[in-house]
């Protein structure tokens, strides 16, 4: 008998994403189909972040289901209803059409495209490199000691490279940056530590 209600509770658990996305309601928008929000939770907290991850989910599942783009070379994070899409697209068109179904779902407030326009041709020379500046800033971060306190994350993406993460105050964030900058071969810095 515990068996049976073992599997049945994990076979809930298991399907009830599904559940939930199969039971959503589903508008025909045109440009792609818009999925609405199974509820409506509170503005912050807990219920703001629950509120995040299924943006992020139907953000990602739109990717997945669009022909048009590579889902798999597109990170997505959303963060009080802004998503904002990461990584590497081959074509210009890519990198639009990636913006646009963001926009396109239901709870999205704003989208920040943050993706780089990288040819296949040049992808692999590109991964390495961005691999290598990666790990580079990620030392040099590490071994400072101002930066101890810190929780940085680092993702280089066509030599752009973005710190995120939180630190102690905003001399802090801005000191990071200026050592990031510092790495050879860094282009630019998206400082979005908090």
């Amino acid at each position: 008998m515990r068996r049976i209600v073992l599997f049945l509770t994990v076979t809930t658990l298991a399907l009830s994403p599904a559940v939930s996305l199969a039971q959503s309601k589903t508008v025909d928008a045109g440009r792609g189909a818009k999925v609405d929000e199974p509820s409506n939770p509170a503005e912050g907290g807990a219920g703001q972040t629950m509120k995040d991850s299924w943006l992020t989910t139907k953000t990602k599942m739109a990717l997945v289901t669009d022909k048009r783009v590579k889902a798999r070379r597109v990170a997505v994070e959303t963060q009080g209803g802004v998503v904002t899409l990461r990584g590497k697209v081959a074509t210009a068109a890519e990198r639009i059409a990636a913006e646009e179904i963001a926009k396109d779902i239901n709870g999205v407030k704003s989208v920040s495209n943050a993706l780089q326009i990288v040819p296949e041709v040049q992808r692999k020379l590109v991964d390495a490199r961005d691999d290598g500046i990666k790990k580079a800033v990620t030392e040099r971060l590490e071994r400072d000691g101002r930066l101890r306190d810190a929780d940085i994350k680092v993702r280089s993406d066509n030599s752009v490279v973005t710190l995120m993460g939180t630190v102690p105050d905003v001399k802090i964030k801005t000191y990071a940056a200026d050592l990031t900058r510092g790495v050879p071969g860094v282009r630019a810095v998206r400082n979005e530590l908090r």
